[in-house]
């Protein structure tokens, strides 16, 4: 999983806390992946860095709130329609991609998933034109394999978010859920004379 181009997904909802963030990724793709609490504040640090988040001040309990900037929605909306994967690993890029796009309720869903069947038709369509590239028939039935369950898995998608939205909504806001635990800032530190 991306976590930064997640972040920046998820973001995309409005203002939101690391901890939050959290267990917004978690609950967005159904929990397939965990990601160290750390992880998260030290991408939204990277990402204020790179002019793509930045601080919208923090809830009343003090917990710092994080913002997109233009930069990073502009990212987060290219990143969702993208069906390209910079790990190599096409498959749970495209789970993870469309559980959070189906997520996200000002998002294209339809557009995301004719992107992805237009992948992976041209990725059978590639394989059915070289039967034998080099990586072995076995190699080949894989990937065959792989892009059929591709385009099963999108339709079942597809059928579930209905064709006008008629389906059950898998649209979810941002959790109100406050944190047991996270990143609160410093106690001021009263200065004390020395005796």
């Amino acid at each position: 999983m991306s976590v930064r181009n997640s972040l920046l997904a998820v973001l995309t909802m409005g203002p939101a806390y690391g901890f939050q963030l959290h267990g917004e990724l978690a609950r967005r793709t159904g929990g397939r992946r965990s990601v160290n609490v750390g992880q998260i504040y030290g991408t939204l640090e990277r990402l204020i860095a790179q002019d793509a988040v930045e601080s919208a001040g923090s809830t009343a309990d003090g917990l710092p709130l994080y913002r997109l900037t233009e930069t990073g929605r502009t990212e987060a909306l290219s990143w969702l329609h993208d069906t390209r994967s910079g790990s190599g690993d096409e498959w749970n890029d495209m789970l993870e991609r469309v559980m959070i796009a189906s997520s996200l309720p000002h998002v294209d869903l339809a557009s995301v998933l004719d992107g992805y069947r237009s992948a992976w038709q041209s990725r059978l369509a590639a394989r059915t034109a070289e039967p034998d590239s080099g990586q072995g028939l076995l190699a080949d039935a894989a990937d065959a394999a792989q892009g059929r369950a591709a385009l099963a898995w999108l339709s079942v998608v597809a059928g579930l978010a209905g064709d006008q939205g008629t389906g059950p909504s898998m649209h979810r806001e941002l959790s109100a859920l406050r944190p047991k635990r996270g990143r609160r800032p410093a106690p001021a530190v009263s200065a004390r004379p020395h005796r």
